[in-house]
């Protein structure tokens, strides 16, 4: 098995169908199966004459593009590991990761060539590709032309590792995450399945996960005409343009991507036509959200997934799953619905625990501590498309346990089952507050938050022992602070603070960076 072979079954049925376009500063590239077939075939040819054989790291910094996948197939052809890393995470960051699996080649953009000016990790890397502009000391990527297509496809075992990220544990040492072909392959089931991924369709989307899945499934990939780094602050007319270009029938995207082209579709009095399925995830999906994308796309069926790095996706619902009483539960602090998991997963609700080791457990055992309906606790997932363990096992002992030996991952999220089987998220395990007053859940007061005008944004923080909730308001809007504290009564919060900007994270701009809005409330 390898995960090239789900690619390659497209390549044979649908040769000329296009398999993906980009579009930079109004100049559009495309390629089909059967184009990028040959291009990842060059591009193996040149990194086997290197040297470099299965096993092997690459580090790969791309942004989103065809460069991208091509270089991701010809990785995972020659049964190579491909290493993505945060490089605004820091030096120190990049010199841990490095050194976790140390990479044997590096491919990357002229940009992410000047890393090796600050790092000693990637300047000893021997073997180094330069994608786009000519740079000193690395080969230029577009030499993989001058080489035969090499179609030999190395065969792997399920547990063979392909893509190799970093997630930073509660130690602030990166955590492994090692993914394997027959992870991803579980993985692609499971999205294809859940996505609905239709051969012949056309999906502008920003998540590279979301991009395989289509190269698997015979779907055409638009990539946006935008930084994908800060989804939060892109342009949307460019993005714009496209849609009307390529008329795609449904994408996938974060909530902050999708939130500036809602609005500013909204702003000119025009409708997003074409989309009949829109897929959001990475972040909390707030109802106000919900209804301006309906607003903006009329014909689309809007679909929040929950998901995680470890896990994804976890659950998932449709905007026509929410009825009016879900609506008046989520404005009234019972959460954030989520929706039926998706039947590939084991999903349960244990007692709160989070913060230390837990487990092994027998069947009986772990039952004891299995909450009943309506009982908040963490959420914890298991199956073939939940990541078992991390590199090394760091970060296992905080995030993972075994029940009758198979693993378990601890998402960190606090949530509850309701009597129809359905996932209600209540926020982050460690940002729940248990003080004198009871207990209580960020999501069941920023969910209720949420629902009023003028607000963009809100957050709940223990501030110097006392309940705040920290507002940010939508541009030149001002906020009822008297009707919200009487709104939000049953939170007995002690102030209401209004501030200019709420920190977000970086990855996909929508959820709050609670370490961050602490550190700026101290000042």
């Amino acid at each position: 098995m390898n995960l090239v072979d789900a690619f390659c079954r497209q390549v044979v049925e649908r040769p000329d169908a296009l398999a993906m376009v980009e579009t930079r500063r109004g100049k559009s590239r495309r390629i089909t199966f059967a184009e990028l077939d040959t291009a990842s075939q060059r591009a193996a040819a040149m990194l086997r004459a290197a040297g470099l054989s299965p096993g092997d790291g690459v580090l790969l910094l791309q942004p989103m593009s065809i460069d991208l996948y091509v270089a991701l197939i010809a990785i995972f052809r020659l049964g190579l590991v491909a290493i993505v890393l945060d490089p605004s995470a820091g030096r120190a960051h990049i010199e841990r990761c490095c050194a976790i699996y140390p990479p044997a080649a590096f491919i990357g953009c002229a940009q992410a060539h000047l890393l090796r000016l600050m790092s000693p990790s990637i300047r000893r890397i021997l073997r180094k590709y330069a994608i786009g502009a000519m740079i000193p000391g690395a080969t230029p990527w577009r030499k993989l032309d001058a080489y035969l297509p090499d179609a030999v496809t190395h065969r792997c075992q399920p547990d063979t590792p392909a893509l190799l990220t970093f997630t930073s544990g509660s130690t602030g040492l990166p955590k492994a995450a090692m993914r394997s072909h027959g992870f991803l392959l579980a993985q692609h089931r499971v999205l294809a399945r859940s996505l609905t991924l239709h051969p012949g369709e056309v999906d502008l989307t920003t998540l590279p996960i979301f991009a395989l899945a289509n190269l698997a499934s015979g779907v055409t990939s638009i990539i946006p005409d935008a930084d994908l780094r800060a989804p939060g602050r892109v342009d949307p007319a460019p993005i714009l343009a496209q849609i009307a270009a390529w008329r795609p029938t449904r994408t996938g995207a974060s909530p902050a991507f999708l939130g500036r082209l809602a609005t500013e579709s909204l702003r000119r009095g025009e409708t997003i036509p074409y989309l009949r399925t829109c897929y959001t995830g990475g972040a909390p999906v707030f109802p106000s959200l919900l209804r301006t994308l309906q607003q903006a796309a009329p014909s689309a069926t809007i679909t929040p997934v929950y998901g995680s790095t470890e896990a994804e996706p976890i659950a998932h619902l449709t905007s026509d799953d929410i009825g009016d009483d879900d609506y008046a539960a989520m404005g009234t602090g019972k959460g954030l619905l989520a929706g039926q998991p998706v039947p590939d997963i084991h999903l349960q609700i244990i007692r709160q625990q989070w913060g230390q080791p837990i487990g092994p457990y027998t069947q009986e055992e772990f039952i004891a501590v299995c909450q009943p309906a309506g009982e908040p606790g963490e959420i914890v997932v298991s199956g073939a498309h939940v990541l078992p363990g991390y590199l090394h096992g760091r970060g296992d002992a905080e995030t993972k346990f075994r029940l009758d030996g198979v693993p378990w991952h601890r998402t960190g999220d606090a949530g509850y089952l309701d009597a129809g089987g359905r996932l209600w998220l209540l926020g982050r395990c460690a940002a729940r507050i248990e003080d004198a007053r009871g207990i209580l859940y960020p999501f069941a007061v920023e969910s209720a938050a949420m629902s009023h005008p003028a607000i963009k944004r809100t957050a709940l923080v223990l501030h110097q022992g006392r309940r705040v909730l920290v507002v940010e308001p939508i541009q030149q809007q001002q906020v009822d602070v008297p009707a919200l504290h009487t709104a939000l009564a049953d939170a007995k919060l002690a102030d209401i603070l209004i501030v200019k900007y709420i920190p977000v994270d970086a990855r996909h701009n929508a959820k709050v960076d609670y370490p961050a809005l602490m550190r700026l409330l101290r000042r």
